[in-house]
């Protein structure tokens, strides 16, 4: 077979198949670790609405003549005022940090960077699931740097009083572990109680992956060390020293969602709730049911979102790209949240005209603390909170709250929720 040839077809990813078998349904091994997975921008092309989506300012902006008359002089972009309410938190930005979990490509020294710059910068912090049971809930003798309670003491020791918010997600696996119980009760949450700045997220899923639980890549020592709480497979060969963990999805129809919801209610009345879409594509009836369930924020998730460890098929080729997602909710009923490859003012500008109150930040703030340890998220919200002040003043408006779809041209009707006549006004809390 030494000159066969396939031009059709992948032929190094099938000869790669045939040596690795399983394995070969992920990215490479090696990369595991160091690698933030998640959709690549060459698979999106041509597949997200988003970026086919053009700002287009007009030319009569009476917003603006209102500014003028309020300040008594032309206004400027630095007269936008970016303080948004997020999911029932006061931020200064339309921005949040986006959940990590346990995966090792968000280190120790990572993860602590991003959890004290997102203090710092006063914007709501999400913390993610699975890492309980990997990593500890941060009791005594339980010194890893990456437990609960380290990104937690992180985030808190930075925040300015009044600005931002923790976010505390749970998986099936978490639930088990009793996370929220334990979050809830800790003495060192009591002053994010106090404040109304403590939410618990109840997840459905992420846009990697929508449909599979949370998937890393072990050790077998490790493995075997919590092989009852999850599911172990030997996708890299029996032999072989490194394990695929699985954990579940979790189950959901409208009466569970609405029934978790209620219970997060009774059982944490001083905490928010949020609640974790993947991109499927009911998702406009699923947001609708979590709102009206009493939700205080949904949060969307891409298909371009997620940081984590996925086959290729998942990352490529499953989800909906976040610009169908916002398309198919339309004019939220609550504070909707948006992440998938966010990292410029450009990408977020065009999910608030959509109807998002703020956007998440993942791979991008991951790359931004990798490249400056101590600095490098703040200068990259600090670049974007720029180029939106620049955005919305060049639309001749002056709050995220009042950009809507008109402010949007597409080359061709891709996003239904693209209309020349502004979108009714909706609770952006």
């Amino acid at each position: 077979m030494t000159g066969f040839r396939t031009p059709a077809f992948p032929e190094e990813r099938i000869r790669e198949r045939a040596r690795l078998g399983t394995a070969a349904a992920f990215p490479d091994l090696d990369a595991y670790g160091a690698t933030a997975f998640g959709q690549d921008a060459a698979d999106a092309t041509g597949q997200d609405a988003l970026d086919a989506l053009r700002i287009a300012p007009p030319v009569f902006m009476p917003l603006r003549l209102e500014k003028l008359i309020d300040l008594g002089r032309e206004p400027l972009h630095s007269d936008v005022e970016l303080g948004t309410r997020i999911g029932g938190f006061t931020s200064p930005l339309p921005v949040y940090l986006s959940a990590f979990g346990s995966t090792k490509a968000a280190g120790t020294d990572h993860v602590l960077a991003l959890s004290r710059q997102a203090g710092r910068l006063g914007i709501p912090m999400v913390v993610g699931e699975n890492i309980m049971p990997i990593a500890g809930y941060g009791r005594a003798g339980e010194d890893s740097g990456r437990t609960v309670l380290d990104r937690i003491h992180a985030y808190t020791a930075e925040l300015p009083d009044g600005l931002g918010g923790l976010v505390v997600q749970q998986s099936t696996e978490d639930a088990d572990a009793e996370v929220w119980n334990l979050v809830y009760s800790d003495p060192g949450a009591q002053a994010l109680l106090d404040s109304g700045r403590l939410a618990f997220e109840l997840k459905t899923g992420q846009g990697a992956k929508p449909g599979l639980g949370g998937l890393t890549v072990l050790d077998r020592a490790e493995a075997r060390r919590v092989d009852e709480q999850y599911a172990i497979e030997p996708v890299y060969g029996t032999e072989a020293e490194r394990v695929l963990r699985c954990s579940s999805p979790g189950t959901f129809t409208e009466e569970i969602l609405r029934q978790q919801i209620h219970l997060m209610r009774n059982n944490y009345p001083r905490a928010k709730v949020w609640v974790k879409l993947h991109p499927g594509r009911d998702i406009g009836h699923a947001a609708a049911v979590a709102w009206a369930a009493g939700a205080d924020a949904v949060t969307v998730d891409g298909a371009e979102g997620g940081s984590g460890w996925a086959p290729r098929a998942f990352l490529a080729q499953v989800g909906l790209p976040l610009g169908e997602c916002l398309s198919r909710i339309g004019g939220p009923a609550g504070s909707l949240l948006a992440s998938g490859r966010i990292w410029e003012g450009g990408r977020a500008a065009k999910c608030l005209a959509l109807g998002a109150t703020a956007v998440g930040l993942g791979r991008g703030a991951l790359v931004a603390v990798d490249e400056d340890a101590e600095n490098g998220l703040v200068h990259l919200v600090d670049c974007l909170a720029l180029e939106l002040r620049m955005l919305i003043s060049a639309l001749g408006k002056y709050t995220p709250r009042d950009l809507g779809p008109e402010d949007l041209w597409a080359p061709q009707p891709l996003l239904p929720a693209v209309a020349e006549e502004p979108r009714r006004a909706v609770a952006h809390e």
